[in-house]
């Protein structure tokens, strides 16, 4: 019985492990076909007599990504919209390219974990973790170094230098989505009431009406 009840634990934790990222595919690649109207999670297929190098490709990293913004700083995303043959491979990419002082602001991957590059400069990283901990994690990276995010741990990133600095990050999903928390709360369409807000933030309604404004 003991034997029975252990090997049925390990079934369960080997099946909580294998569920924590997008399925595996069944196939060699199946190219998300953006155009077809069949809803699955995640994108169709594309005929695979129709499928082209330039399905694996994409240049879209070449260049600093244009950080003229309040925050300083653009990511340049390489996920299944920017790339279909990521379709069902569990895996997408980033560059993150910061201005002086420049910051990523806080935000999360609702489906995926982030592994953080640094490839030029100096970058303050951290992450909070869950109720009621809400424990401040973070750390200072310098080139080379690598820092992991955990999936949907809010965290963020900031240039610590007087010149620019750029990082990849690696994650986990093909769609890891972002939900940057700022523009989540204070930018949302419609609007989330000032009055719940107010009371959310323990602020009042003038702040809010003027953080709105701001998304």
């Amino acid at each position: 019985m003991a034997r029975v009840l252990g090997s049925f634990l390990l079934l369960v934790l080997v099946s909580s492990v294998a569920l924590a990222t997008d399925p595996s595919p069944l196939q060699d690649f199946c190219v998300a076909d953006p155009n077809s109207k069949v809803l699955v999670n995640g994108f169709a297929c594309k005929d695979p007599s129709l499928v082209q190098a330039d399905d694996f490709y994409f240049d879209g990293l070449r260049m600093r990504g244009n950080t003229s913004n309040p925050v300083g700083s653009k990511v340049s995303t390489v996920f299944v919209h920017e790339l279909p043959g990521l379709n069902t491979l569990g895996i997408a990419m980033a560059r993150v390219d910061y201005d002086p002082w420049g910051l990523n602001p806080p935000h999360y991957h609702p489906r995926a974990t982030e592994l953080f590059t640094v490839l030029e400069g100096t970058i303050e990283v951290g992450f909070v973790t869950s109720n009621p901990e809400n424990r401040f994690i973070t750390k200072i990276l310098h080139e080379g170094d690598v820092f992991v995010f955990p999936m949907r741990l809010v965290h963020f990133q900031r240039n610590l230098g007087n010149t620019n600095a750029r990082a990849v990050s690696t994650l986990s999903s093909q769609d890891p989505g972002i939900v940057t928390i700022a523009n989540t709360v204070f930018g949302s369409k419609p609007d989330i009431s000032i009055d719940i807000l107010a009371k959310a933030f323990q602020s009042s309604s003038d702040v809010i009406e003027k953080l709105q404004s701001k998304f």
